[in-house]
């Protein structure tokens, strides 16, 4: 039987808090990002390329953290997991940037094709949206050792995490030659 730190109840508190500001602050940046256009002579192009890498990432560290924990080894989780939001905060501000700086490309393909692609876009985005708060909630009982909810809330949080990180590098490619 692996034993955990004493779960920290007044830590776990603040960090809902947190979690809880972060994801209104990051559902009204995503209702802003398509009306407010900064202007700017930085060309940021490369950041739909640097977001699908970092998406390939966290979807790596979903994977190791979800090996890890069923061989056991827990604090090997908590590494890759911990890495997991990291990587998905610093996608996020970047994905950010981008659409604040930058006109929307437009899918340019016909056919199947097509309706594969707004199909797993759609998805995509309807799923990343509904899982941050989530997301949050889970990695706080994590991190905070508040083992049982943990496990009862990842077990659907996961999947649907994972299914974000993996289906972000297929848009990517799949839009890639539509960029200007």
């Amino acid at each position: 039987m692996i034993k955990f730190p004493a779960s920290n109840d007044d830590l776990a508190k603040r960090l809902m808090i947190v979690a809880y500001v972060l994801t209104t602050v990051a559902f009204i940046s995503v209702g802003l990002m398509r009306r407010i256009k900064f202007e700017t002579d930085m060309d940021f192009s490369f950041i739909p390329a640097l977001n699908a890498l970092i998406n390939t990432c966290v979807a790596l560290c979903l994977i190791a953290g979800y090996y890890f924990i069923r061989k056991g080894d827990y604090l090997k989780h908590r590494k890759f997991m911990i890495g997991a939001v990291i990587l998905s905060a610093v996608f996020f501000l970047f994905y950010i940037l981008y659409h604040f700086t930058t006109p929307e490309t437009v899918f340019c393909k016909e056919g199947f094709i097509r309706y594969l692609y707004y199909f797993i876009l759609l998805t995509h985005i309807v799923l990343a949206g509904l899982s941050l708060p989530f997301i949050l909630i889970t990695f706080v009982r994590g991190f905070t050792y508040q083992v049982d909810k943990h496990r009862k809330i990842a077990r659907w949080v996961y999947p649907v995490w994972l299914y974000v990180a993996v289906t972000g590098p297929i848009t990517y490619m799949l839009l890639k030659p539509c960029y200007l």
